[in-house]
């Protein structure tokens, strides 16, 4: 079997797609090791947050994780939290990339973050970078953030090379017009109504705290008339579906010149990992696609050797692979 790849057997009593994602979003307990707070500002003066935890034996050669998170999303997300405090026993160091707005970013930005928000982590990364010079970084991005990372390895192309070591995405939305459908389609309501009344809460804080020109938003939007009426306009794009076109990263994987791997789970109820031809693909960017798993679930048999959350477990072997003395 390909070191990269392992299978993945669900738990039984959550091996149902939606019982995998939404078992999978709980807590379960999960918080991070304390973090450093870095305010980082973006040219057009807006400010985003890195949550920097760096074990107390880490030193400036010893590998960095970078973190992106999904669509309202943050550093407090369930899975962000656990996984730095998974890297931190290993003895690497993780940094949490709030996006505009976004966790201990809130307050700090007059403009959205968004699925092509690549720029801003390339400055993030640059940062980053500049800190820690030495550190091999390994970038990692969940759903939306997924997403914005392929992009932007694949804007960069052999530039990646000099600020990278790896990249990690999982269960991206590589085709945004795709995932705008699948969202809405009857059996996934509950997510779409879950995201827009929480962008819809963003949305107003925003145009509040920032005392911008007041803007009502019904509270029965689909994500593709929230992404139409607000987020297009917002950041330069006539209508969703040039926004998605411009922003949707499967038709620049071939570009992407970096080590790197992604993750799909076939039963995901948002995400359609059949929009990725993995034949035209380069051989270092390997996608791997499990049959269960739901959206950013994939929860385990507890007493296997892989643990309940079969999730962090494969990233954290995939880092090992591309970071060996860690191993």
């Amino acid at each position: 079997m390909d070191p990269l790849q392992e299978d993945f057997t669900p738990l039984m009593f959550f091996k149902g797609c939606h019982a995998q994602t939404i078992i999978g979003s709980m807590s379960m307990f999960y918080k991070a090791p304390n973090s450093e707070r870095v305010f980082v500002t973006l040219p057009d003066n807006d400010q985003f947050t890195l949550e920097v935890c760096t074990p107390k034996n880490w030193r400036s050669g010893d590998p960095t994780m970078v973190f992106i998170h999904g669509l309202c999303g943050s550093h407090r997300s369930n899975y962000l939290q656990r996984l730095a405090k998974k890297f931190y026993k290993k003895g690497m160091q993780s940094i949490r990339v709030n996006l505009r707005g976004c966790g201990s970013a809130k307050g700090y930005s007059r403009y959205v973050y968004h699925s092509g928000s690549s720029d801003d982590v390339h400055f993030a990364l640059n940062e980053i970078k500049e800190r820690y010079p030495d550190s091999p970084i390994t970038l990692m991005g969940f759903s939306l953030g997924g997403n914005i990372v392929l992009k932007l390895v694949g804007e960069l192309g052999e530039a990646a090379q000099d600020l990278l070591a790896n990249v990690i995405a999982v269960c991206p939305p590589l085709d945004l017009r795709n995932t705008s459908q699948l969202i809405s389609m009857p059996h996934n309501k509950m997510y779409e109504k879950y995201f827009i009344r929480l962008l819809r809460e963003d949305v107003h804080y925003r145009h509040t705290h920032f005392d911008l020109p007041e803007i009502h938003l019904p509270t029965d939007m689909t994500v593709f008339e929230f992404d139409e009426y607000y987020i297009a306009p917002q950041i330069g794009y006539k209508s969703a579906l040039e926004y998605y076109d411009a922003c949707s990263a499967v038709k620049i994987l071939d570009k992407i010149k970096v080590p790197t791997q992604i993750l799909f789970a076939e039963d995901d109820p948002i995400i359609d990992s059949s929009v990725v031809n993995r034949e035209a693909l380069p051989n270092h960017v390997q996608v791997v696609v499990t049959s269960h798993g739901g959206h950013l679930g994939f929860l385990s048999n507890p007493f296997s050797k892989t643990g309940f959350r079969w999730l962090d477990y494969i990233l954290l072997k995939w880092v090992d692979i591309f970071n060996p003395r860690q191993s």
